[in-house]
């Protein structure tokens, strides 16, 4: 599974190749990393977006996460791509906006990666 993690701390792809390491080594992930918003999209253009799963912070300078999944979910992926958004604020506001933007869930940080391994598997 092709996996977009959007985060502009760029340490984020250290830890996640750290916690996924036998998920990379076996296959069953692909993490790609796009520390912007911006460069996110590009990534899914110029690629055809073949992303399953976007994993995307929600407070970044310049496009936000919101404004990024906007984006996603306006254009027509086929596949559509599953978008999980994160952040350090679990507050009602962010994951209110982020669920009628089209959010398929929503995590706060720190990430607990247990949970996560076991959202993905589920995928």
């Amino acid at each position: 599974m092709k996996i977009l993690v959007v985060d502009d701390e760029k340490d984020v792809q250290v830890l996640f190749e750290q916690r996924f390491r036998r998920e990379i080594r076996e296959g069953i992930f692909n993490f790609v990393f796009a520390f912007s918003g911006e460069e996110a999209l590009q990534y899914l253009n110029d690629l055809n977006h073949e992303a399953v799963l976007i994993l995307s912070d929600i407070n970044m300078p310049g496009m936000t996460g919101l404004e990024l999944l906007k984006r996603i979910k306006e254009k027509e992926y086929t596949p559509p791509p599953l978008v999980m958004m994160i952040t350090a604020y679990g507050d009602a506001e962010n994951y209110n906006q982020a669920k009628s933007l089209g959010a398929d869930d929503f995590l706060t940080k720190p990430v607990d990666f247990s949970l996560l391994k076991e959202k993905l598997k589920s995928i």
